[in-house]
């Protein structure tokens, strides 16, 4: 069995994460390596899609680069909550309907009348937004009020997993739902669910570097109880010159989404903050994960005013005191950074 200190287990995920030098990449390649983006409204400082793309792409990249790859180049995808690769779509429809929660599946089969009613109305008028979309629905959708009384809403995103409609834009921030020969390719293969979930393990492990379990070469790693998978490919690479930056990360960053994982690795406590009451947070309501390296080493507290054209730092916190090579290299981030958005800087 392969044993990893902790310092080249990091490096392997960091690596994999597409974050120890900036990326030389389209859009779709960046994506298509990380195997997804999350979408998440909030944009305290930017969208969370923009600033993984941001973090990896640097000061070129702009959201209407993703919006033409969505929209027309079509090189990605939007599926539920997440931008994929175009290429990934008929391995997700593969897996997605058999590992819906049952309880979609019968309030599905209790609403074939609404599920007829909303197909017509977009083979027929074309494409449509949730608000263009009478309720027919024969069972209202009972949730503890995230989704309630959103039976349309949540109809529509069933169907994108069932393969029945698809994501074909976005009308500003509302999303547009059409047919899926509209908007995938006409050649789409959906292979079998075992294949399917085969290969989608295997980019997971290819896009995280280390896994706590599935596919992948068994390992060790200094300072963590249990086994670990690896990238084969990653195992591969290990031992290759490193070469570390500073990074900003977007909470729903992969590097840092699994939030047991990260404390395994990186020693890095972390938790969302914004649903929490302003006086119990510890570091702020939508604090971004400070990279340096191969360590996360704090967060920044941080929001963009854009009334007044500024980025305000209200916290820089050091999870340890940093060496000063650390400040400067923070500094020089929240500069570009700040940059990047159009605006200026505001500490304090």
């Amino acid at each position: 069995m392969i044993h990893l200190d902790r310092q080249l287990a990091r490096r392997i995920a960091v690596r994999a994460q597409l974050l120890d030098t900036r990326c030389r990449r389209s859009v779709a390649e960046v994506v298509d390596e990380l195997t997804l983006l999350q979408v998440d409204p909030t944009a305290a400082v930017a969208p969370s899609v923009d600033l993984v793309l941001w973090s990896r792409l640097g000061e070129d990249y702009e959201h209407s680069d993703l919006t033409f790859a969505l929209e027309t180049e079509h090189s990605l995808a939007e599926l539920s909550s997440y931008v994929r690769p175009m290429d990934d779509i008929g391995l997700h429809l593969a897996v997605a309907p058999r590992e819906l929660h049952p309880t979609i599946h019968d309030w599905l089969a209790a609403n074939q009348g609404f599920r007829a009613d909303v197909l017509g109305r977009i083979a027929a008028e074309g494409p449509q937004t949730a608000a263009e979309i009478p309720d027919t629905c024969e069972v209202p959708w009972a949730s503890s009020g995230w989704n309630n009384d959103k039976n349309v809403n949540r109809l529509l995103e069933v169907l994108t997993l069932t393969g029945d409609l698809a994501i074909t834009g976005r009308r500003g921030k509302v999303r547009v739902y059409d047919l899926p020969e509209q908007v995938y390719p006409t050649d789409l293969e959906v292979p079998s669910y075992d294949e399917a979930r085969a290969a989608l393990d295997r980019r997971e492990l290819a896009a995280l570097g280390l896994v706590r379990s599935g596919p992948g070469e068994v390992v060790t790693v200094e300072g963590c109880p249990g086994e670990w998978r690896a990238d084969p490919d990653a195992l591969t690479e290990a031992d290759a010159p490193f070469e570390g930056r500073c990074a900003f990360l977007s909470p729903f960053d992969r590097l840092v989404h699994d939030r047991e994982r990260a404390l395994d690795l990186f020693d890095f406590e972390y938790v969302l903050e914004m649903y929490k009451p302003a006086a119990s947070r510890r570091w702020g309501y939508f604090t971004l994960p400070i990279l340096d390296g191969d360590r996360l080493v704090g967060k920044l507290d941080a929001k963009a005013d854009r009334k007044a054209g500024v980025l305000r730092v209200h916290a820089v916190h050091e999870d340890a005191p940093w060496a000063p090579e650390t400040g400067d290299a923070v500094d020089a981030e929240l500069i570009a950074l700040a940059d990047w958005l159009g605006m200026g800087l505001a500490r304090g």
